[in-house]
């Protein structure tokens, strides 16, 4: 089994590059998609309070007997607590459904710059967050650049990550250089634009000829342009397979060839306009 390559994030903290996504996993199945993850080889889990399975998530950790610092384990603040004091106490939540005592990864899941609540504001909780020890790092999720530039210029920290959707028909060019350009590592969601990409000719093509799926090809074109990725699949071969990742390459041509197949085509909402808060 090849060994996943990480990256060291920009507090010096170290993500592998490779992680479980459970979005859209039901809470009833997360222990159990999770723990064949970690038996397959996964060492990054991917969760949020929205998803409602960080439940899931902790027992797996703990049934499958793996250190807790051989596990990293991202989380994110729902959009109902923006707030400061609301985001604070939503971070021991959190910890307390999975069953630790620190995260590696605290994220602000959209910015919502619609609501009441300025995403700056949330952004100072979650610094307190990390300084007080309860995450390695913090992040965002869903930041479009200005976004980003209002909280390089407000406060102290530049985030750690910005979690987006990315895909060969949604390259987020622009998000991507800025946060190369301020050290900001992109995490890509809906890596393979859920399933939407899988048909496309030109990476059957390349994934014929480098005898692979095309979703492998996918992810690995992914992972040489630098993105962390998370795909999620409750079935142990597809996990599997997603897994299979670092033991061939794709050529500088082919991830150039990927890339322009960008429609600017999203998946999921718009960052700009988004302001789904539960109830």
């Amino acid at each position: 089994m090849s060994e996943v390559s990480t990256i060291t994030l920009n507090n010096g903290v170290t993500i592998p590059q490779l992680g479980y996504g459970t979005y859209q996993v039901p809470p009833e199945q997360t222990k159990d998609a999770v723990l064949a993850a970690l038996e397959v080889g996964y060492r990054h889990i991917d969760t949020a309070e929205m998803y409602g399975n960080e439940r899931g998530v902790g027992e797996a950790l703990k049934e499958s007997g793996l250190a807790r610092e051989d596990v990293f384990i991202t989380s994110k603040l729902n959009n109902g607590y923006h707030r400061r004091d609301d985001a604070l106490r939503a971070i021991d939540e959190s910890l307390a459904d999975l069953g630790i005592d620190q995260l590696d990864l605290f994220l602000i899941h959209w910015p919502l710059p619609t609501i009441d609540v300025d995403y700056v504001e949330t952004w100072k909780a979650m610094i307190e967050i990390q300084e007080s020890g309860k995450s390695r790092a913090v992040g965002v999720s869903n930041f479009q650049v200005p976004h980003l530039q209002r909280l390089l210029d407000e406060t102290s920290l530049a985030p750690a990550v910005n979690q987006i959707e990315v895909h060969p028909y949604l390259t987020n060019e622009e998000v991507r250089a800025f946060g190369a350009q301020h050290n900001i590592a992109t995490e890509a969601w809906s890596p393979i634009a859920q399933g939407a990409v899988l048909d496309d000719p030109t990476l059957k093509e390349i994934a014929e000829r480098v005898g692979r799926t095309t979703a492998q090809v996918t992810l690995r074109w992914h992972i040489q342009r630098g993105d962390i990725v998370f795909p999620k699949s409750v079935t142990r071969s597809r996990i599997e397979e997603n897994f299979a990742l670092f033991d061939f390459e794709l050529t500088d041509e082919d991830v150039k060839t990927i890339a322009s197949l960008n429609k600017d085509q999203r998946t999921g909402p718009d960052p700009d306009t988004f302001d789904y808060v539960p109830r």
